[in-house]
């Protein structure tokens, strides 16, 4: 981490991909277990932190859709705030990349970002099981983007393992719409008895998305973007959607699908990551 200002520096929060995803039971608070695996996407979200005369914090600019209160980054720093007993205000900027609800985790990550970069930046120096833990109050996902690589997650999401993926190129499709997730998830048609697997039966093409096709039958724009990708090869929906991508060896594989998108439709070519862009600053939590 630079040492000269830490609080002029942008901080990356990526994206994530979930390669398979199956949901095997429900816990009786209603929680949905999980097996999926999570791969980090060179797609970012960036943050800035200016530091506040008074103890609030707030938000730098607005984003559409997503109402301060509820915006996850906020909600973090008021969290650790809170936890870390600190009177330290601060400003958060977000600079958005990562399509809002399209299942690409980017709410989720700028909320991990920020509890790792603000507990450097005042000093709170709370270890990395304790943010882990206010990770998963305020989303599943949120606990991944703590961890530093790619991951195997069971349970709600918070059981993670690391997992070797091979270097991997991505076309992501960015529907027009923003999926409800939670929606989804009370959908009563959703398969929620898949047959769990142990980490050593993941392999590249493994498995299905058990949410995709709850989300196909709501949402005609997420079945279209999925049967255009599917000429290229074995393509997916990610979380609970709406993105949509299918996996290639090389970047030139990619481009070229990207290339020959209908001129209607959205996305991008994106490489996979090992290890997450801020994986030094995680492992000194």
């Amino acid at each position: 981490m630079d040492k000269l200002n830490p609080w002029e520096r942008r901080y990356p929060a990526p994206g994530k991909l979930n390669l398979f995803l199956h949901v095997v039971g429900r816990r009786p608070d209603g929680y949905h277990l999980l097996q999926t695996a999570f791969r980090l996407i060179e797609c970012c979200d960036w943050l800035r932190f200016s530091p506040r005369a008074d103890a609030e914090v707030r938000r730098a600019r607005a984003l559409p859709g997503i109402a301060e209160g509820e915006d996850l980054a906020v909600r973090a720093a008021r969290l650790l705030q809170a936890e870390g007993g600190s009177n330290r205000g601060v400003d958060i900027e977000i600079e958005k990349n990562i399509p809002i609800g399209g299942g690409l985790g980017g709410g989720s990550s700028d909320c991990a970002t920020t509890l790792a970069v603000l507990n450097r930046l005042w000093g709170l120096a709370l270890p990395k099981e304790r943010l882990a833990a206010m990770a998963l109050t305020l989303g599943a996902d949120v606990p991944f983007f703590l961890f530093g690589g790619n991951a195997f997650a069971e349970g709600i999401g918070e059981r993670l393992a690391p997992l070797e993926l091979p270097q991997a190129w991505y076309v992501v499709l960015v529907p027009p719409i923003a999926v409800a997730t939670q929606a989804i998830f009370a959908a009563p048609e959703l398969t929620r008895n898949s047959k769990t697997i142990k980490i050593s039966s993941f392999s590249a093409g493994f498995g299905r998305n058990d949410l995709e096709s709850v989300v196909c039958r709501r949402h005609a724009e997420v079945a279209a973007h999925l049967e255009w990708l599917r000429q290229f090869g074995d393509a997916r929906m990610s979380g609970s959607g709406a993105c949509v991508f299918v996996e290639f060896a090389t970047e030139r594989e990619a481009r070229s699908v990207l290339s020959r998108m209908p001129a209607e439709m959205r996305g991008f070519a994106v490489r996979g990551l090992d290890r997450h862009p801020l994986a030094a600053l995680l492992e000194q939590v």
